[in-house]
C-alpha cells in the first residue's frame, strides 16, 4: 500500500508546489486549505505522513494544535512543520509538541524531500516492529509446568469459545496480556480486533474520550475503544486505574450495551466481549472505596489468577530454554548455551516476573557471550543484589554451626521443592535422600510440603 501525505497549507502556490514534489516522489497525497478541511482530513482517515504550516486561518499557531490533535490520534505518526514566520522559540515549541522536523520558508526544496523520505522511512519502520511485536506476542505460548499455569490452559480452553467477561488478576509482568490475546485466538471473535485500553497510561481527562469516542463540532467523528473493537475483544488493562466516574459509564454501557459519544446525540449498539485486568488487589480498592463493586461483578464473569514468578520456581527452568529458543532464532543466533538450573535464576525473586526474565535473555542474546562461564557473568550481574547477600552472610556469621546447617539445608529443600512443583519423589531423587528420609527431614526443619 503507498505511502500517504496529507499537505496542510493555506497557500495555494505552496500546497502545489509541495504536492507535485511529493507525487514526483512516488507517494500520495491528499490536500486541506485551512484548519476546518484539515480536521476533517485527519478524522476521516489518518495519514502516513503530515506536512502543516504554523499558520492557517483559525489562528497564529493552529498548525500547532492540528500537530497536537495528530498526536493525541497517535504519537507515531510524523509531522513535518513549514512556517514563514519562524523563530528560536516557534521551533522549540513545536519540536516539543512532538514535531519530526521543522522547516523555514521559503524552502530548499531538496531538504524537504529529505526530510519527507526519512520520516516515511521512520513510520514504516514503526509500523514493521509494531507487525514483528504483535506477530511474536501471539506467537507466544503459556510455558510451564507449575498446577497454576496448567489450571489457566483448561480454563483458556474452556472460557474461549464462550462470550463471558473475564477478569485476570496478576502483578505486572506475569503474562496476562497474553492470556488475554490467547483467550482472542482461540474464541469466535479471533477474526476480529483485538484492541488494549491501558488505564495506567491514560491521562485522566482522556478515559471517555479514549472509551467512547467524540463527535467533533464539525461533524467528524473520533472513535473510542468500545467501537475499535467491535466485533473483536477489548481488553481494558489495569482497569483498577480508571476514575470512579467513568467506571459508572461503564457499568451502564454493560447493562444497557450501548452508549453515546462524547457531544454525541444516537445511541451505538456495542458487540464486544471485554476482558479486563488489574494488577492490584481489586478486592482492596473496592474497600477502600476506589473500584465500583457492582462493576467488578458486572466485569469477573470469569476470573483468572495468575501468580507471580516466585511462587513458580518449576516454570523457571522452561521458561529459560523456550526464551532461548525464541530468542535466538529472532537475531538470527545459534541456540543459547543457558543452565536452565542455574542457582541464580532459580532463587531470584523476579519481581518484574516473566518480563523480566525474557528481557534477561534478550540481554544475554544482544551480549553474545561465546561461553557459558560469561552466559553465568551476565546472569549474576544482572541479577545480583548484594545487600541482602552480605546481609545474609553477616548473619550465618553470628550463629552457631548447627543453626547456620539448619538455614542452608531449610532453604536449599525449599528451593528444590519449588523447583520440582513439590513433587516430593523428584526432589528426593535429584538431591540423592530416600524419599522417607525427606519427608522425616523437612518436617524436622519445619518446611511445610507443597500441596
Amino acid at each position: 500500500m503507498s505511502t500517504e501525505i496529507l499537505i496542510i497549507d493555506d497557500n495555494i502556490d505552496i500546497r502545489n508546489i509541495i504536492n507535485d514534489l511529493i507525487i514526483e516522489a512516488g507517494y500520495k497525497t491528499r490536500l486541506a486549505a485551512n484548519y476546518n478541511q484539515a480536521l476533517i482530513e485527519i478524522d476521516k482517515k489518518l495519514p502516513d505522513v503530515a506536512i502543516i504550516d504554523v499558520k492557517l486561518d483559525k489562528g497564529d499557531n493552529d498548525g500547532l494544535e492540528l500537530l497536537s490533535h495528530i498526536k493525541n490520534k497517535d504519537q507515531n505518526i510524523p509531522v513535518i512543520i513549514i512556517t514563514g514566520h519562524a523563530n528560536i522559540e516557534m521551533a522549540i515549541k513545536a519540536l516539543k509538541s512532538g514535531a519530526f522536523e521543522f522547516i523555514e520558508k521559503p524552502f530548499n526544496q531538496e531538504r524537504l524531500l529529505n526530510f519527507i523520505n526519512r520520516a516515511v522511512e521512520n513510520i514504516n519502520l514503526k509500523n514493521k516492529n509494531k507487525e514483528f511485536e504483535s506477530k511474536l506476542f501471539y506467537s507466544y505460548d503459556l510455558i510451564g509446568v507449575s498446577d497454576n499455569i496448567k489450571n489457566i490452559k483448561d480454563q483458556i480452553s474452556k472460557i474461549s469459545i464462550s462470550e463471558s467477561r473475564i477478569f485476570i488478576n496478576g502483578p505486572t509482568g506475569s503474562g496476562k496480556e497474553l492470556i488475554a490475546r490467547k483467550i482472542h485466538k482461540e474464541s469466535k471473535r479471533q477474526k476480529g480486533p483485538f484492541v488494549i485500553l491501558n488505564g495506567a497510561l491514560l491521562d485522566i481527562k482522556k478515559y471517555e474520550l479514549e472509551l467512547f469516542g467524540e463527535e467533533n463540532v464539525n461533524g467528524s467523528i473520533s472513535y473510542g475503544a468500545l467501537e475499535k473493537s467491535s466485533e473483536g475483544i477489548l481488553l481494558i488493562d489495569e482497569v483498577s486505574e480508571i476514575p470512579l466516574e467513568t467506571q459508572s459509564k461503564i457499568l451502564r454501557v454493560l447493562i444497557d450495551q450501548k452508549f453515546k459519544r462524547i457531544n454525541g446525540t444516537h445511541d451505538i449498539s456495542v458487540n464486544v466481549r471485554i476482558i479486563c485486568s488489574s494488577s492490584k488487589d481489586i478486592k482492596k480498592e473496592i474497600q477502600i472505596g476506589n473500584f465500583r463493586e457492582d462493576l467488578y461483578h458486572r466485569l469477573n464473569v470469569f476470573e483468572i489468577n495468575i501468580e507471580p514468578l516466585k511462587n513458580r520456581v518449576s516454570d523457571i527452568p522452561f521458561l529459560v530454554e523456550y526464551f532461548s529458543k525464541k530468542i535466538s532464532s529472532n537475531y538470527n543466533l545459534k541456540k543459547l548455551n543457558i543452565d536452565t538450573n542455574n542457582d541464580y535464576l532459580l532463587n531470584y525473586e523476579w519481581p518484574g516476573n516473566i518480563r523480566e526474565l525474557r528481557n534477561l535473555i534478550e540481554r544475554i542474546a544482544i551480549l553474545s557471550p561465546d561461553n557459558s562461564d560469561k552466559v553465568s557473568s551476565i546472569i549474576k550481574e544482572s541479577l545480583k543484589s548484594p545487600d541482602i547477600k552480605i546481609s545474609s552472610v553477616e548473619n550465618s556469621l553470628s550463629i552457631p554451626l548447627k543453626e547456620a546447617r539448619e538455614n542452608f539445608e531449610k532453604e536449599y529443600l525449599t528451593t528444590q521443592l519449588k523447583k520440582f512443583n513439590g513433587n516430593i519423589s523428584r526432589t528426593a531423587d535429584f538431591i540423592g535422600m530416600e524419599r522417607s528420609a525427606l519427608h522425616r527431614k523437612l518436617k524436622g526443619l519445619g518446611v511445610k510440603e507443597l500441596d
